[in-house]
């Protein structure tokens, strides 16, 4: 009898939870997402996560900024694998110089593209208050060549509700933090608003320490992601630590649901839930933040080629920051293998050899990744990749081979891992990859297959997990 009252009582909760959800959950339009995506690669899925920083409506009296346009302050891919106990979240600093594509405007004329331009520039297109997602999204496919399953947009007001409906946040902070480290325009110090070390934090308080950025570290918004990785590391330590149950479950998902904007695909209560429940089993440990591969330019953010590329290439791969293979694949029977993907074959292995052969890759292609690809097949075989870089045209139909004086033989060998491609004498020194549309269409050609990219070891010994102590690595640069 006591079974079936707590059942009855759960499930009771759970619909007044879908009720309340129902009704709260905003959307944002996908007529703005681009018709040309990259295909999904696995069963896993790939979440994009937008702090937006606009200061309308409820946003307006929780400080910070001026104007009522949306920013992105923030923006992490989430990318949960397919055997659903791993995910690692990649926070895209704001800075960062990418190119934007096509985007639709409010009054549905689509922009030209922008190239080398600021990252968080993606969402402000349209200059509207609930900023363009959509357009992130985009830019955030292009950038990356993963598909972006969902979207998320969680603005200042939402937040704030959503850290005290957990009952705080622990953080920790290496010294005192004042007024002025939160605003250096202050001519004096001002009142302490932190002190140094380990504490709880909700509401207005939280928003202060996602927001700091001066007075702490390098005062640099790297630093910044940082923190803002270890803090949610913390929320999330904080949500599975009260547990799933209708009393803990409805302020946490009525404050989660008015925090956030969310795509079509996210925009009713039974699949919000879903994808909550198809994290369940992914513990601590294995939920990892990192920051893609970055180096500053002037007083911008460049994403370095081609580390980048191998940490995508290692996502859509299902291979974890630590190298594990995390597809769900089951190895064959007695075999003890790793599940990987085919090593390169054997025919190959035994006719090409590319010792003492150096080579620069280019991409003469639009198809994002497609250099770092060919890169891994290039370096499995022996050959030295000196450099990988862009073409200076993205039209090439076939692959070419470019050589300078007395490098015909090692050109050969190398067009012997491309089918198809032709080789050609250039004035430049060395041998020169010029990737054209056939490989990127038919990636076979390339003998051997590569196998997986490993995330590079730059942003593998970078790694957070949601179980590291919150006081470690305590100024976040």
């Amino acid at each position: 009898m006591f079974g079936l009252s707590f059942l009855v009582l759960l499930v009771s909760g759970v619909g007044w939870v879908y009720l309340e959800l129902n009704g709260s959950i905003d959307t944002f339009s996908a007529d703005g997402i681009s018709g040309d995506r990259p295909a999904g690669s696995s069963k896993g899925q790939n979440v994009l996560v937008i702090g937006s920083d606009s200061r309308a409506g409820d946003n307006s009296e929780l400080g910070g900024g001026t104007g009522t346009v949306g920013r992105s302050d923030t923006a992490f891919l989430l990318h949960v694998y397919t055997d659903h106990r791993h995910a690692v979240a990649v926070s895209i600093p704001r800075d960062s110089l990418v190119d934007i594509p096509a985007c639709k405007m409010p009054d549905g004329q689509w922009t030209t593209p922008q190239y080398d331009v600021m990252f968080n520039a993606a969402f402000s297109v349209g200059e509207t208050a609930e900023g363009n997602p959509a357009c992130t999204q985009n830019t955030v496919e292009k950038l990356t060549g993963l598909r972006v399953d969902h979207t998320v947009v969680i603005d200042f007001a939402g937040f704030s509700a959503l850290t005290s409906a957990v009952g705080g946040v622990t953080v920790c902070l290496p010294q005192d933090i004042h007024e002025r480290d939160l605003d250096p325009k202050r001519s004096t110090q001002g009142t302490r608003i932190f002190t140094k070390g380990e504490q709880t934090v909700s509401g207005q308080r939280a928003l202060d320490y996602v927001r700091l950025r001066h007075g702490i570290g390098d005062g640099s918004d790297i630093g910044r992601i940082k923190r803002q990785q270890a803090f949610v590391a913390s929320l999330i330590k904080k949500v599975k630590s009260r547990g799933l149950n209708p009393t803990t479950l409805l302020p946490l998902a009525d404050a989660a649901t008015e925090a956030m904007t969310v795509d079509p695909g996210l925009g009713s209560a039974d699949r919000l839930l879903s994808f909550a429940m198809s994290m369940k089993n992914i513990d601590l440990h294995n939920t990892k933040f990192v920051t893609v591969p970055w180096r500053y330019e002037g007083s911008r953010v460049a994403i370095v080629e081609p580390d980048a590329d191998a940490l995508w290439a290692a996502l859509k791969a299902d291979r974890t920051v630590d190298g594990k293979d995390a597809s769900g694949q089951r190895p064959a029977k007695d075999s003890g293998a790793d599940p990987s993907p085919a090593s390169p074959s054997p025919s190959a292995s035994a006719s090409v050899s590319g010792t003492g052969i150096s080579v620069a890759v280019y991409n003469g292609t639009t198809v994002t990744g497609l250099a770092a690809r060919a890169t891994d097949a290039l370096r499995a075989q022996g050959f030295t990749v000196t450099a990988t870089a862009t073409a200076s045209s993205q039209d090439h139909t076939s692959t070419v081979i470019e050589y300078g004086p007395g490098l015909r033989d090692k050109a050969e060998t190398t067009a012997q891992l491309f089918a198809g491609a032709r080789t050609t004498a250039s004035d430049t020194a060395g041998v020169r990859v010029i990737l054209g549309s056939d490989y990127a269409q038919n990636p076979s050609t390339a003998s051997p297959t590569p196998s997986p990219s490993a995330v590079p070891a730059t942003v593998a010994e970078g790694a957070r997990s949601a179980d590291d102590d919150p006081c470690a690595d305590l100024s976040y640069g």
